[in-house]
């Protein structure tokens, strides 16, 4: 890619919109990527998070995620580091052992943000999650064994269900738990 023919046509706090020849698209400012984390209690439980988007204007499920690199001092942090980090943030279970599952784009049309999808092991619950000031995140605790059923019921009460748990529930099917 020769960045002579990027232009920037807004930059944000958080995101850029840019022109590359005939294409618009967004990047992300301050971050390497995004992390999404697939972490399975002991007791076979898939931690899930319920929580409002705004761009939506709706709830969701979604796996554990968050930004890599996006704050001051983490600039240089690991993927393993930085899931670890949101992983505790958002659920309030801290994992002893990260693995990256699988690295690629995130919606290749629209945006340039790479997405790592993280499998975390180890877990304890170390406090209540719900992120930080402003996310409003829900935990959920759902058994593998119940999961498709819960899914499906979450999504007839309308809340949107984000692809990546199915991309999550493959790996996890496919190692055994």
């Amino acid at each position: 890619m020769d960045d002579a023919t990027i232009e920037t046509l807004y930059r944000g706090k958080f995101l850029a919109l840019q022109r590359d020849r005939h294409w618009e698209y967004v990047s992300r400012v301050n971050s390497s990527g995004a992390g999404f984390i697939a972490a399975l209690t002991d007791a076979g439980e898939l931690l899930l998070v319920e929580q409002y988007r705004l761009p939506l204007h709706a709830r969701t499920i979604e796996l554990p995620a968050g930004m890599i690199g996006d704050e001051v001092g983490l600039e240089h942090e690991s993927v393993e580091a930085s899931t670890m980090r949101e992983l505790e943030e958002e659920t309030g279970y801290r994992g002893t052992q990260a693995q990256v599952l699988l690295s690629g784009p995130v919606a290749a049309g629209m945006t340039s943000e790479m997405l790592h999808l993280v499998r975390i092991r180890g877990l304890t619950q170390v406090g209540a999650g719900g992120g930080v000031a402003g996310e409003d995140i829900t935990v959920h605790r759902v058994p593998l064994a119940e999961i498709d059923g819960w899914l499906r019921g979450k999504a007839t009460e309308g809340l949107l269900i984000e692809p990546r748990i199915y991309a999550a529930l493959y790996f996890i099917h496919r190692d055994g738990a």
